[in-house]
């Protein structure tokens, strides 16, 4: 009988192949934001007819934007409402979390569980009540109308429980015996060993916020507390549609998330990692 002798792929090959793969998604994963960025640059009818050369045409576009919208009104507005949404949920949703993973019992564990169910109930099915509340209490076109229904939410709540378990213990008990009050262990002990997580949160929250169109377009009823997604949504709901305008207007509201998307993307994947483990 006769040996059969095995086909080993060669290990360079696969390399190759791998590398293929990740230039031809990477590919995928970029050309939207080039072609918004060239879209940018060209005239409405060349946005339509599909060009991706960059052109000469964004200063036009820029004329145009700041003559029929308040671009740097909803710039400020989405920085401002976004920014104290995200401090106000670290705060709230961090504390949240180490209160249920240190002081840990039965009852918590239930409670936890009633508030990871609150995930699948959406925003619309609580809008009314939320408005009306907002209404009554004189919330309306203000900065804590914006946050207040978001400011805690159960997935970041479960992020930082899920991450407070990598805590060591014995810190908490050391710190007790040297005289720590429980808030002191929490700053001075918890936050700097979270900072991946602190800034996981800190990225997914901001996003959030500077991304949120429904409830701020309920909530915000002047043209002074108009938002980034709310001023994009006004450039598509006349009769004729510049896409040049338009695209520049998407350009100017995708930048802040992308620059902090890529300054904290190696702390963005050790926080999520992290809360996997």
């Amino acid at each position: 009988m006769t040996n059969q002798t095995r086909k080993h792929k060669n290990p360079k090959d696969v390399s190759v192949g791998n590398y293929i793969f990740l230039i031809i998604v990477c590919i995928i994963s970029v050309f939207p934001l080039f072609w918004m960025f060239v879209a940018s640059t060209n005239k409405s009818v060349d946005v339509v007819s599909g060009t991706l050369i960059p052109g000469t045409y964004i200063a036009e576009n820029y004329k145009k934007l700041i003559a029929g919208t308040n671009l740097w009104t909803a710039m400020w507005n989405s920085f401002k409402y976004s920014v104290t949404l995200t401090f106000f949920c670290l705060v709230v949703c961090s504390l949240a979390g180490y209160g249920f993973e240190v002081y840990h019992d039965k009852a918590k564990d239930r409670l936890f569980s009633v508030i990871l169910l609150a995930m699948m109930v959406p925003l619309a099915a609580t809008m009314i009540p939320l408005y009306q509340m907002c209404s009554e209490m004189g919330l309306l076109n203000t900065t804590a109308g914006f946050i207040l229904p978001t400011i805690s939410t159960p997935f970041m709540i479960m992020l930082f429980r899920q991450n407070s378990r990598s805590f060591p213990h014995d810190i908490i008990e050391a710190s007790r015996i040297d005289g720590l009050g429980e808030l002191q262990i929490f700053l001075r002990m918890y936050i700097p060993t979270q900072k991946s997580t602190f800034a996981a949160a800190m990225t997914i929250a901001f996003m959030n916020a500077w991304n949120s169109y429904l409830w701020p377009k309920v909530i915000m009823l002047k043209n002074d507390s108009i938002t980034m997604p709310m001023l994009i949504a006004g450039l598509k709901s006349g009769y004729v549609t510049d896409y040049g305008v338009l695209m520049l207007a998407v350009l100017f509201c995708t930048l802040p998330t992308v620059l902090i998307f890529f300054v904290l993307q190696k702390q963005f994947a050790q926080g999520i990692t992290g809360a996997v483990k």
